[in-house]
């Protein structure tokens, strides 16, 4: 399982019509290939930032299956517009459990 990790800055004043864009965008996760689940969090030192929480399969389920999609289109199309600044996007695995968790 890889998470990808997307560090999001939203204009100010918008963070409501983001919320309710990237809301219905869930249907475009949800088809996508590899794509377990999908949660977005709003910064609490930084109102106008949000991460995005993904789980994909592999990493080429997002970068190249993903990326390359219709669904991906979509998506920057629904919310690209309120962007502050570009997308800061890692990805990570699972490397030591140091405490809970299954």
């Amino acid at each position: 399982m890889i998470l990808e990790v997307s560090k999001l800055k939203i204009h100010p004043g918008k963070n409501g019509e983001f919320e309710k864009e990237a809301a219905s965008a869930a249907p475009i996760f949800a088809a996508a290939k590899g794509c377990r689940s999908a949660r977005l969090l709003r910064v609490k030192e930084d109102p106008d930032s949000y991460l995005l929480l993904v789980e994909w399969d592999s990493l080429e389920d997002h970068t190249i299956t993903f990326w390359s999609s219709d669904g991906f289109r979509q998506w920057r199309q629904k919310v690209g517009g309120l962007f502050a600044d570009p997308a800061r996007i890692e990805h990570a695995a699972d490397s030591l459990t140091i405490f809970g968790g299954s």
